[in-house]
């Protein structure tokens, strides 16, 4: 028999990855894991934690072999069928219930919700917010939907791309996106946790700048006088979001830092 100590030091991975897979196994806190350290495992709890251990040495995500992922403080329900929320993106909803307002009535559409983070966590922080969201992926918008029922969120979903699957007439307060901006040539597509994303929520196959192209041509056309459109993009592509919203005819174009100090929200109003 193995004990929590033992098992938490078996095979090679931090410690705390070791930790949150032994949690799921057990169903100890990591403090109860400490307190319990000398205990021995039941067989099925060994088995079941060696396999996940395998998985993640494999390169797996953390988030997938638990199925879940934090994001602005609440649990997100994650899979491969959608991106894994990364604190960056929290950049963009702070910028979106800054500039609309959280304490307003607002129409606010979040394109390619992927596992619905971004539109879930704006319906709850402005309750007052009529929030929808918008997925290519069946599979993708599954996900957001249960997020949304197990977190209580009022959002909307639609299946399509980008704005086609809304009414015609329908016209927004703000329009948010984390749309796929990486290049199809950047090697770190094939690097760590990002292998196992779903690519097609990842890169557009080009040159990480034709979704954010497109966006920011429909976007003007689907806002109120005043919205705002806010895309979350890369590092190195702060100058050509401005360059497209600024051709787009939006006015007051900025990009917005993450706590890194890289570019990592652009965004723009409708005159």
């Amino acid at each position: 028999m193995t004990t929590i100590n033992e098992a938490l030091r078996h095979f090679e991975l931090p410690r705390l990855e070791a930790r949150l897979l032994l949690s799921a196994v057990t169903g100890f806190s990591h403090a109860e894991l400490v307190s319990f350290a000398p205990d021995e495992l039941t067989a099925q709890q060994w088995q079941a934690f060696a396999a996940l251990a395998q998985r993640r040495l494999a390169g797996e995500p953390v988030a997938y072999l638990l199925g879940e992922r934090e994001f602005y403080g609440r649990p997100f329900r994650v899979s491969p069928a959608v991106l894994i929320p990364r604190p960056e993106t929290e950049h963009l909803v702070d910028a979106a219930l800054h500039k609309v307002g959280r304490n307003r009535r607002a129409r606010v559409v979040d394109l390619g919700t992927g596992s619905g983070a971004i539109a879930v966590t704006l319906a709850l922080e402005a309750p007052q917010w009529q929030v929808s969201a918008v997925d290519l992926s069946p599979a993708a918008l599954a996900v957001a939907q249960h997020n949304a029922a197990n977190l209580g969120a009022s959002v909307s979903f639609h299946l399509g791309s980008w704005l086609a699957p809304l009414p015609a007439d329908a016209v927004f307060d703000a329009i948010v996106s984390n749309p796929p901006y990486i290049d199809a040539q950047d090697h770190h597509l094939d690097e760590g946790d990002v292998r196992f994303e779903p690519r097609m929520a990842l890169t557009d196959g080009n040159d990480g700048l034709d979704c954010l192209r497109e966006i920011a041509a429909q976007a003007p056309a689907r806002l109120v006088a005043g919205g705002w459109l806010l895309v979350e993009h890369g590092y190195d592509q702060g100058a050509a979001c401005r360059a497209l919203f600024a051709a787009a005819g939006l006015q007051q174009v900025a990009t917005l830092p993450d706590l890194a100090g890289n570019d990592r929200v652009t965004l723009g109003c409708r005159a």
